[in-house]
């Protein structure tokens, strides 16, 4: 399940890439796909080591060539292992509401692209967060350690983008059908895995993302805009 729309991000065999907070590395696998020569990056060692294990298998199973994995590495995004004007594209999603300092965040992504390199970043949407926040103290800091610090509003983040020297050329918002999952987890607790309803809408998520019928894509294409859990703003560092 992708969040940023890659056909925006202008990739292109032997692109240089990287995907800033990769979690279990789904934008980076994608990039890998496509010919993008791929750095995955993340706070969490767990993620780090299972994002690498993936990496492995997809060159053993021929999906990718070797060369498109540069490598996956633990990291802070306030302050990037990498070197001034390093990548073609950085990707960076739901990261920067768990970071206090998210300006220094943001202008090192700037820092590390090359110019005329864009980027693609995706915090959760205002109202369907401001409901998660409503519904549960636990979803977020400080109850929950490492959880979202702030709530972004378009606005915000837009400016905080361009205060960093980027131009913002895009934006949309994605995941419609994500966003009831996360308030009913709210609603009965985000730790209660194995409540009825937020197993059986969990499952319906899985069925969606495995089978992607035409009912459910509709659904989203039409939802999204109102209802969609994320919001993604794409944005182009300047040329020298």
């Amino acid at each position: 399940m992708l969040t940023v729309r890659f056909d925006r991000l202008g990739l292109r065999g032997g692109t240089m890439f990287l995907d800033a907070g990769a979690g279990f590395g789904r934008h980076a696998f994608e990039a890998a796909r496509q010919g993008a020569t791929v750095y995955a990056l993340d706070w969490a060692q767990e993620e780090v080591a299972g994002t690498r294990a993936t990496f492995g298998a997809m060159i053993e199973a021929g999906e990718i060539p070797a060369s498109t994995f540069g490598g996956a590495l633990r990291g802070d995004a306030r302050r990037l292992p990498f070197a001034d004007g390093t990548f073609d594209a950085v990707v960076t999603s739901e990261v920067l509401e768990h970071i206090q300092d998210d300006v220094t965040a943001i202008s090192e992504l700037h820092r590390v692209l090359k110019p005329g390199g864009t980027l693609g970043v995706t915090v959760p949407t205002w109202w369907p967060e401001k409901i998660n926040w409503m519904l549960s103290d636990e979803y977020h800091a400080p109850k929950s350690p490492g959880g979202h610090v702030r709530i972004y509003s378009a606005t915000e983040l837009k400016a905080k983008l361009r205060s960093a020297g980027f131009d913002v050329f895009g934006s949309h918002h994605a995941h419609a059908l994500h966003s009831p999952y996360w308030w009913l987890k709210c609603a009965v607790g985000p730790a209660n895995n194995d409540h009825p309803l937020v197993t059986r809408y969990r499952q319906f998520l899985e069925w969606d993302i495995m089978e992607r019928p035409r009912s459910t894509a509709l659904a989203e294409r039409v939802l999204s805009p109102v209802l969609g859990k994320s919001f993604v703003v794409y944005a182009r560092k300047a040329r020298s």
